[in-house]
């Protein structure tokens, strides 16, 4: 829990601070594209780097990795705050500090999620992953609220403060807890490689394993076809409706996936993993897409994105738990450095994807009862928004159709079946701690 707390803590922080940047670039000059430069600094350096971090991952003790992750968050933070306080601040420097911190974000991700078996039982890693992804739903909600206030009463320089002390937190509680097994990779045979070549053996270790290669399709997929749906929701609701409906349905999106987070440390996930995500993965295409897609007003569009987040949360932490029980922990950080990079690349591209079709292609359509919305203009008419409605329509279908791949897919399906479970890294230490003592 000292872990869990901690990154939980730097997670609100950390959302509480872009928060406050968003907020200072955009009262800078007031440009769209300044926001969405600051996005993207924050998430290339995560996709990016994150193959060559689970590669340095794997070559280290997940409790430095994770120290590192965290003592690089906190150097940029206080060197932000130092030039704060001497007036030295300017808007380029936020948006370096942004990359930065996005490639300290590439480290967390695989030193906490291979950490994560060091730290409890095999068969509580779906609750240890649901407590996980429930705080970062809960940050999604929070930091920016705390970010605001922070930013209204003090200004930037004590959230910057705020920030830093939740990084030494999350240091101090990475510090204290005892990671059972925690060692690097051991190093091969022959001469060993350079980093920059390990860090394309995540990728190669899926790819040639066939539970987690049809897996990781099926996983790759899925994601593109929910960020091309969750990236239209924010226009549609504008359109439709205005930013206080578009608050409400941000804030359904965070409630659903703490409320997921919660039920998963519960629950602990289905017993049957592969199949269970494959329905549940159903179940967010209904919801999310479908559902939003003939959903008419703010309560509607709030529990349709409410349940798909709650969904998507039981997803992804049943995503990893496999990864962890799968896959042996001297490859786990490359492994998840992988997943990021294939999670986290589908977002650009899926989000340059839909704006342009949504305002040349299918609202025009939609508005004229032309091209597909000759079949689709009796279900979602032709106001403002109902061409992003059939965007949302059409993808819920595809991902649907995806997923019952998946159920048909015996790889994925029975996975646990399929493929072995690697050795539990805490049962090799407690092993190795008995042979010592005979030794002895």
């Amino acid at each position: 829990m000292l872990v869990w707390s901690g990154q939980a803590v730097s997670l609100v922080g950390s959302a509480a601070v872009r928060f406050a940047f968003v907020v200072d670039v955009w009262s800078s000059g007031e440009r769209a594209s300044a926001v969405t430069a600051l996005s993207l600094c924050a998430l290339l350096p995560q996709a990016l780097l994150s193959p060559l971090a689970g590669a340095i991952v794997d070559r280290m003790r997940k409790r430095s990795a994770l120290q590192l992750a965290d003592a690089g968050g906190l150097l940029v933070v206080g060197c932000l705050a130092l030039l704060h306080y001497l007036g030295l601040l300017h808007s380029w420097e936020i948006y370096v500090a942004t990359a930065l911190l996005g490639a300290c974000a590439a480290f967390q991700f695989p030193a906490l999620s291979s950490a994560v078996p060091l730290l409890v039982r095999k068969d509580q890693l779906g609750r240890a992953n649901g407590l996980l992804g429930g705080a970062k739903s809960a940050a999604s909600i929070g930091g920016p609220a705390l970010g605001g206030i922070l930013l209204t009463a003090f200004g930037i320089g004590p959230t910057l403060l705020a920030d830093l002390a939740s990084y030494a937190f999350a240091l101090v509680g990475v510090r204290l807890v005892r990671l059972a097994g925690d060692r690097p990779a051991p190093p091969p045979s022959g001469p060993r490689r350079r980093i920059t070549e390990e860090s394309g053996e995540g990728l190669r270790y899926l790819l040639r394993t066939p539970g987690l290669r049809d897996l990781i399709i099926n996983f790759c997929v899925v994601n593109l076809v929910m960020v091309f749906g969750f990236a239209l929701i924010q226009p549609m609701v504008l359109l439709r409706a205005d930013s206080t409906a578009l608050a409400a349905v941000n804030t359904a999106i965070g409630v659903g996936g703490v409320t997921g987070g919660l039920l998963m440390a519960a629950w602990g996930g289905p017993r049957d993993r592969g199949r269970g995500m494959m329905l549940g993965v159903i179940g967010m295409c209904l919801s999310a897409l479908v559902g939003m897609a003939f959903a008419d007003g703010v309560v509607g569009w709030s529990v349709a994105v409410l349940i798909g987040a709650l969904l998507m949360t039981v997803v992804n932490s049943q995503m990893n738990a496999i990864v962890q029980t799968k896959v042996p922990q001297e490859w786990q950080g490359r492994v998840f450095g992988a997943v990021m990079f294939l999670g986290y690349i589908s977002v650009p591209l899926a989000t340059a994807l839909s704006g342009p079709l949504a305002d040349h292609v299918f609202e025009p359509q939609a508005a004229h009862g032309t091209g597909l919305f000759t079949v689709l203009g009796p279900l979602f008419g032709d106001r403002p928004g109902s061409g992003m409605a059939g965007m949302f329509f059409l993808a819920g279908l595809a991902g649907i159709g995806v997923s019952l791949w998946g159920l048909a897919s015996r790889n994925i399906r029975e996975i646990d079946v399929v493929m072995p479970d690697a050795d539990d890294p805490r049962d090799v230490r407690e092993h190795e701690g008995v042979r010592d003592e005979v030794r002895a």
